[in-house]
């Protein structure tokens, strides 16, 4: 009579290892990577500089109202 023992193999040998969750974190972290650059150097505008701008504002004058009271 033969004894036969079954026992399924471990993580390691059937090839179902973090590598997949490596691969994945590592993917994520390149993405959101890329999107922060996009943003900051195509979507993301330059803050105003103070001091360097001047503009000059002509108002037209009105005549006095005429006092008639």
């Amino acid at each position: 009579m033969t004894t036969i023992i079954n026992t399924p193999p471990n993580n390691a040998e059937r090839g179902d290892s973090g590598a997949g969750w490596a691969v994945a974190v590592i993917i994520l972290i390149v993405v959101i990577a890329v999107g922060a650059y996009v943003w900051l150097h195509y979507y993301h505008t330059a803050p105003a500089t103070s001091g360097t701008t001047n503009v000059n504002v002509t108002v037209p004058s009105t005549p006095a109202p005429a006092s008639g009271y």
